[in-house]
């Protein structure tokens, strides 16, 4: 379900910047040095890793990082990436049972809705040839939406 056509744009001063590689966002560990793909343990590797979770994959820690990020709202929505896999995924924290979290690259999306409970999620994985490929947006359940990337 794409929410995003009928989400109305947020007002400017409610939506931070999106932050830009180049420097770590905060709470972010700095990328970890990997092997080439394959000598990781990942269980995946690009198109391989599409539509996968990255936790079962082991494509998550510690082979991921941030690679760019927004404030929603109270949500920080972030693109997550993972150099031995060769893929993304978007997650979101701070969140509301109902907001969804989003990641698109390629012509893929996937998407996921903050469960009853919890205040995080993160979508599966889809393959990027770089971490720039990707974007993650949040809408949250009151219409609120960001992306990172161009507006």
């Amino acid at each position: 379900m794409d929410r995003s056509a009928s989400a109305s744009a947020p007002p400017a001063a409610s939506v931070a910047p999106a932050h830009r590689p180049g420097l770590p966002p905060a709470g972010t560990a700095a990328p970890t040095a990997a092997g080439p793909p394959g000598t990781s343990g990942a269980g995946c590797f690009g198109d391989g890793c599409a539509g996968r979770d990255p936790e079962s994959t082991r494509c998550g820690r510690p082979h991921a990082t941030t690679v760019a990020y927004r404030t929603v709202g109270t949500a920080r929505v972030e693109v997550r990436h993972s150099r031995v896999c060769g893929a993304a995924w978007a997650r979101v924290s701070g969140a509301a049972p109902g907001d969804v979290v989003a990641v698109s690259a390629a012509g893929a999306t996937h998407e996921r809705g903050v469960r009853s409970g919890d205040d995080d999620a993160y979508t599966l994985m889809v393959a990027v040839s770089d971490a720039t490929d990707a974007r993650a947006c949040a809408t949250l359940a009151g219409g609120l939406r960001g992306c990172t990337g161009p507006d």
